[in-house]
Parts: structure tokens; C-alpha cells; sequence
């Protein structure tokens, strides 16, 4: 089953850093573990045909006494229809690999803005 992953080093401890995320792909998911602010886990229950299974985590994980956070995503799944899968999964890690990067790439930025911190920051209090 290929899988797909990226992360990065925020300057946000893991408190500010745990945040939703929203897939590109319209689909139903459920939440299979959620433990704010490490870990989320979730499944896709209803989504695109090309999907036989698709499944996605987010770790955020403290770097030891600095504030800052290594944040993960990963993504496994599995297309359809069968006799089309080795070429469909090496596409997929392709698309979904690029995606994940652009879109971590996006969410470090806005960890480093200091006017999106502070946002996040007061929804955190309120």
C-alpha cells in the first residue's frame, strides 16, 4: 500500500501547531484517533471512485526545550480499480506526494507569520 509523508520544523510549540486540516479531494472522512496536541488519525469513508482506501495522519511532536514542533503528515491508500493499481499508486504517490509537500510547505509558513501565531494564539485562550 504506498504512502505518502512530509514534514517540517515549526517555531510553535505543539499546542499551537496541532491545527485541522482540510484534504484537496472531496470526501467524508471519520476521525479514527484524535489526541490534541500530538496525533490525529482518519479514514476515509466515502470519497473519490479512484479510491479503494484512503487513510491520513498528523503528529506534531515537540523538539525537546526549544518551542518548536516537528509537524507530520502522512497519507496511505490504496486505487482502483485493481488491474490499474501499479501504474494508478505510482501516480498517486506522485500527485499526493507533491501535494503533501506544497500544502505542509504552506502551513510552516503560516507557523512562522507572526500576525497568523498570534491569531491562533488567541483562539487558543478564548
Amino acid at each position: 500500500m504506498p504512502v505518502v509523508e512530509a514534514a517540517v520544523t515549526v517555531p510553535v510549540p505543539p499546542d499551537l501547531a496541532f491545527t485541522r486540516s482540510r484534504h484537496g479531494l472531496t470526501m467524508i472522512s471519520e476521525y479514527v484517533s484524535y489526541a490534541p496536541p500530538t496525533n490525529v488519525g482518519m479514514k476515509m469513508v466515502c470519497g473519490p471512485w479512484f479510491f479503494e482506501m484512503f487513510a491520513g495522519g498528523w503528529r506534531f511532536a515537540p523538539v525537546c526545550g526549544s518551542g518548536r514542533t516537528v509537524a507530520t503528515w502522512r497519507y496511505s491508500f490504496r486505487c482502483r480499480p485493481a488491474p490499474l493499481r501499479p501504474v494508478a499508486d505510482r501516480i498517486g504517490v506522485w500527485l499526493l506526494g507533491r501535494d503533501i509537500r506544497r500544502r505542509i510547505a504552506g502551513y510552516a509558513a503560516g507557523c512562522a507569520d507572526p500576525e497568523v501565531v498570534a491569531a491562533a494564539r488567541r483562539s487558543l485562550s478564548d
